[in-house]
C-alpha cells in the first residue's frame, strides 16, 4: 500500500515538472527565429533603460535652481555690476542661468534683440534636454510590432508543420511555432510598455524644466523693464 502511494506521488511530481516551463526554456523552444527576435527586443530594452536613466539624471540636475539666484542677479543688474552677474551665470550649471547669461551679454541693445537672443538660447537648451528622447518613443512603438512579427513567423512555422504532417497533426510538431508566436508577442509588449512609460516620464520632467526656464526669462525681462 505504501509503495502504491509512493508511486503515485512520483507520477504527480513528474507531471508537475512537465507542466512547469521556465522563461529560458520557452525562449529556447521558440526556434531560431524567436530567439533572434527576443535578442533584438532585449537590446532595445537595454537601450531604452540606458537612455531613460541618462536623461533622468540630466533633467534632474537641470531642474535644480538656487532660490536666491534671481535675487542676486537683480542686485547685480540694478547696481550696474553686469560682469558680476555674468560671472554668476557662468558659474551656475543650469539652463535657466545660461539663458539669463545670454540676456545679460545683450544688455544695452534693444529689448527685442535681448528677447530674441534668449529665445534662441532657449531652443538650444530644450534640444539638449530632449537628446535621444525620440529614440524612446521609437522603441515604444517598434517593440510591439517586432513582437507581432515574431507572432507571424511562429504561425507560419506552425502552418508549415501542419501542411507537412500528412493529415496527422501532432501538437508537439506545432510547439516551436506556438512558442515563437507567444513569447515574442509578450516580450514585445513588455518592452513597448516600459519604453512608453519611461518616455512619458522624461517628457513630463523636461516640460517642468522648460516652464522653469520660461519663468526665469520672463522675470529677467521684467527686471530690464523696471524703471531706474
Amino acid at each position: 500500500m505504501l509503495a502504491y502511494f509512493q508511486e503515485q506521488a512520483e507520477l504527480l511530481d513528474e507531471e508537475t515538472q512537465e507542466k512547469t516551463l521556465s522563461i529560458y526554456k520557452l525562449i529556447m523552444d521558440g526556434g531560431v527565429g524567436g530567439q533572434i527576435i527576443i535578442a533584438l527586443l532585449f537590446v532595445l530594452l537595454a537601450v531604452a533603460l540606458y537612455i531613460y536613466f541618462e536623461r533622468f539624471f540630466a533633467v534632474k540636475a537641470a531642474s535644480k535652481v538656487d532660490k536666491n539666484f534671481m535675487n542676486q542677479i537683480k542686485d547685480h543688474v540694478m547696481n550696474g555690476k553686469l560682469e558680476s552677474a555674468k560671472s554668476l551665470c557662468d558659474h551656475t550649471d543650469n539652463p535657466s542661468a545660461r539663458l539669463i547669461g545670454k540676456g545679460i551679454s545683450r544688455i544695452g541693445k534693444p529689448l527685442d534683440d535681448i528677447n530674441k537672443a534668449i529665445e534662441n538660447a532657449g531652443k538650444l537648451e530644450v534640444y539638449k534636454l530632449e537628446k535621444n528622447v525620440s529614440v524612446l518613443a521609437t522603441i515604444a512603438g517598434a517593440a510591439p510590432m517586432i513582437g507581432f512579427l515574431g507572432t507571424v513567423i511562429g504561425m507560419i512555422v506552425a502552418i508549415h508543420e501542419i501542411a507537412n504532417s500528412g493529415g496527422q497533426i501532432d501538437i508537439k510538431m506545432l510547439s516551436d511555432g506556438l512558442y515563437t508566436a507567444m513569447t515574442t508577442t509578450v516580450a514585445g509588449l513588455i518592452v513597448g510598455i516600459i519604453a512608453y512609460i519611461t518616455y512619458n516620464h522624461i517628457v513630463v520632467r523636461t516640460d517642468k524644466v522648460v516652464y522653469q526656464m520660461e519663468a526665469k526669462s520672463v522675470e529677467f525681462l521684467d527686471l530690464l523693464n523696471e524703471p531706474v
